[in-house]
């Protein structure tokens, strides 16, 4: 990975298909989510997310906020990415492996954002990859096999 991402991958004892169904429903991102940030999505937004889909959710950072994403990567049930209105972008790559099981990589990827520079020299990096972990963590546990 580039100098401007930072990714981790996981071994999900299911088919890459299930955990597309997950990433493409907004409601489930909170079950997910291993940084404790995401609360909810908010309402009126797509049930299933495509490419160039918007979809908005309920943060919390210290305080709540709202942001809206937008699907900029897609190929069904193998890729999906969707960006921030800073243009960093949240991508999970899924690759088939033997005996149902999935090889999962998640990548927060700030070489796309406007000020690239500014969150290469922020906390985000480093706790955007402790989030990544526990929610890779996650998913396994939703299925342990």
């Amino acid at each position: 990975m580039g100098s401007r991402q930072v990714s981790r991958t996981a071994i999900v004892a299911t088919t890459p298909e299930k955990i597309f169904g997950l990433l493409a429903d907004p409601a489930q991102h909170p079950l997910i989510d291993g940084s404790g940030t995401v609360r909810a999505p908010q309402p009126g937004g797509p049930d299933r997310l495509t490419l160039g889909a918007k979809f908005g959710m309920d943060m919390k950072i210290g305080a709540s906020y709202k942001v809206l994403n937008t699907v900029v990567e897609y190929e069904e049930g193998r890729l999906i990415a969707w960006r921030h209105f800073n243009g960093h972008r949240w991508r999970w790559r899924l690759e088939p492996l033997d005996g149902g099981r999935t090889e999962v990589t998640e990548t927060f990827d700030w070489s796309t954002a406007k000020f690239p520079l500014a969150i290469s020299l922020s906390p985000f990096p480093r706790k955007n990859t402790q989030g990544i972990e526990k929610t890779l963590a996650r998913l396994t546990e939703l299925f342990p096999g």
